[in-house]
C-alpha cells in the first residue's frame, strides 16, 4: 500500500525512540506499539498518563483523525487479548516494561464507505488482512481469490507483464493456508482491476470484506442454560448465537433493554415480541467471573457506539 503513509510511522518512530532514551528512569514510560501493518511504534509517555493519551498519540503518529474506531490491546496472564481501558492510567494495567500494545480496530464500520477519510479504511484493510490470516475471519476460494487481488492492485498498481513476471506474489500474504490456484486466481483478478488508484482498490476489498458473515464479530465461548457450548458474537448490530458455527439467534440491539451480569452467567432481558406481554430474560454461563465481565463490558460498548 502506498509508502508516504508508512513514512509518517518511521519518522515518528526514530522521534519516539531518542525522547523515551531521554526520560529513562524519570516519569516517562516507553511504550511500544506494534501497528496493523507490523511495524512498532516506540512513544515516550509519562507514567501517570491514561489510555487514551496513548491512543490520540498512536492515531497522530499515522495521521488518524476517525480515532473512535480504534483501541489498544494488551496481553496479561488471565487473557491474551484485553482492551486497554482509555478512561483510566495505563500504569493500572501495565507492570513490566515497556509498556507492549497493539493497535486494533475495535469497533467495525457495517458500511466502510461512509467513513470520512482513506486513511482510516486503509487502516481497517490491514486489520481485516491480519484478521484473515488469523483464522478470526474465515473466507471461501473465491472471497480469499477476490480480496487479494485488491491488496495487490493497492499495493502494486496495474498488472504490467513486463515487470511482473510469473512470481510477483511470493512476498504476499492473503490467506491462511496459500496455495499456488490460489495464488493463480488473484493474478487472474488482478489483470481487471486496471487503472484502480489505492483508496479505489481498498474500498473495493472493504466492499466485499463487509459481507462477510464474521466481519466484525467478536467471539466469547459460552453455554448456553441446558449447558451446551456456543460462541456469543458481539457486533455492530447486536449479540449473535452461534453452535456448531453456525448461527441459531440473533438479538440485535433495539430489542435489548438490559446487559448484565452475576459471577460468572452474563444475561440479557429482551424488550416482548409483537405478542408477548412480558420482557424475557435470556442468561448464559462463561468461564469465569472475568469472563462474563469482559463479555459485558464488549456488549455496553458495541451498545453505545451503534446504536
Amino acid at each position: 500500500m502506498p509508502e508516504d503513509k508508512k513514512m509518517a510511522i518511521d519518522g515518528d518512530h526514530n522521534n519516539s525512540k531518542a525522547a523515551a532514551n531521554k526520560g529513562a528512569g524519570g516519569g516517562t514510560a516507553l511504550a511500544q506499539v506494534t501497528m496493523l501493518d507490523g511495524s512498532v511504534l516506540d512513544i515516550a509517555i509519562d507514567r501517570k498518563a491514561k489510555g487514551r493519551e496513548l491512543l490520540d498519540r498512536v492515531c497522530e503518529a499515522v495521521n488518524l483523525i476517525e480515532k473512535d474506531y480504534f483501541g489498544l490491546t494488551y496481553a496479561d496472564r488471565h487473557d491474551p487479548r484485553n482492551w486497554l481501558d482509555l478512561e483510566k492510567r495505563i500504569s493500572k494495567f501495565m507492570k513490566a516494561e515497556p509498556w507492549k500494545m497493539n493497535f486494533e480496530v475495535k469497533f467495525y464500520p457495517p458500511d466502510p464507505a461512509q467513513l470520512q477519510e482513506d486513511i482510516t479504511r486503509y487502516h481497517l484493510c490491514l486489520q481485516i488482512r491480519n484478521d484473515i490470516l488469523s483464522n478470526r475471519l474465515p473466507c471461501s476460494f473465491v472471497t480469499h481469490a477476490l480480496l487479494g487481488s485488491y491488496l495487490v492492485q493497492s499495493e502494486l498498481g496495474d498488472y504490467d507483464p513486463d515487470t511482473m513476471g510469473k512470481n510477483y506474489l511470493k512476498d504476499f500474504k492473503f490467506a491462511p493456508n496459500q496455495t499456488a490456484d490460489l495464488e493463480e486466481k488473484v493474478m487472474e483478478l488482478h489483470r481487471t482491476h486496471k487503472g484502480q488508484n489505492p483508496a479505489e482498490a481498498e474500498l473495493h476489498y472493504l466492499e466485499n470484506a463487509k459481507k462477510l458473515a464474521m466481519y466484525g464479530v467478536d467471539l466469547h465461548p459460552a453455554k448456553d442454560s441446558e449447558g451446551v457450548d456456543i460462541m456469543l458474537g458481539v457486533c455492530a448490530s447486536g449479540l449473535l448465537v452461534y453452535r456448531d458455527r453456525l448461527r441459531i439467534n440473533r438479538f440485535a440491539w433495539p430489542k435489548i433493554l438490559k446487559i448484565s451480569y452475576k459471577r460468572h452467567n452474563f444475561y440479557i432481558k429482551i424488550r416482548p415480541g409483537e405478542f408477548e406481554q412480558f420482557e424475557s430474560t435470556i442468561g448464559f454461563k462463561l468461564a469465569n467471573h472475568r469472563a462474563a465481565k469482559k463479555l459485558w463490558k464488549t456488549c455496553v460498548e458495541h451498545h453505545t457506539f451503534f446504536r
